[in-house]
């Protein structure tokens, strides 16, 4: 097997991959979209409750809030250990995360996959050819940062809430 045989089937299976790409960048923008509705709905509960939420810590009452996943997780488990705490809060921002991280990469593959068919028509001299492939390029690198950009928001805001919580529940616990 030759190089130019292994470019060839290289470039024949990045173009199989685009509709895999192009599928999981819309799903991550309907994931993007709910994440973001579930942020806003527990902010909404956050903020309702925060005055309870302040008060009971600093009573030191071991109490459920609502909105407060982490502490209602030590409520539940008291015995909990601030490692067994810390993953706990750990899953809450895991989806954001990668969502996150993910969807800019796969923005960059969706638009790379389609230059190699827009280089060769601009060699063949087709500029409709070239259009039409980059059309696909950028539109892609474009969903997968508003992707990025619309779970980077609640993902930084409720890693900040975690750790709030675990701070909190030092307190409650006596330790801080």
């Amino acid at each position: 097997m030759n190089i130019q045989s292994i470019e060839l089937l290289m470039a024949q299976v990045s173009e199989l991959l685009m509709a895999p790409v192009i599928l999981t960048i819309c799903v991550l923008m309907i994931y993007a979209l709910y994440a973001l509705g579930r942020f806003i709905s527990q902010w909404l509960v956050r903020k309702k409750n925060a005055m309870s939420y302040v008060r009971a810590v600093k009573a030191k009452e071991n109490n459920w809030h609502a909105g407060y996943p982490i502490h209602n997780y030590f409520v539940q488990n008291p015995n909990a250990s601030e490692d067994e705490l810390e993953v706990f809060a750990l899953k809450q921002l895991e989806n954001l995360r990668v969502v996150t991280r993910i969807a800019p990469m796969l923005g960059l593959i969706a638009t790379m996959i389609p230059m190699g068919p827009a280089l060769q028509a601009l060699a063949d001299g087709n500029i409709q050819g070239i259009s039409e492939n980059l059309i696909i390029a950028f539109a892609a690198v474009i969903w997968g940062l508003v992707i990025a950009s619309v779970t980077f928001w609640p993902a930084s805001v409720k890693k900040r809430w975690c750790a709030n919580e675990l701070i909190n529940i030092r307190k409650i616990r006596g330790e801080a």
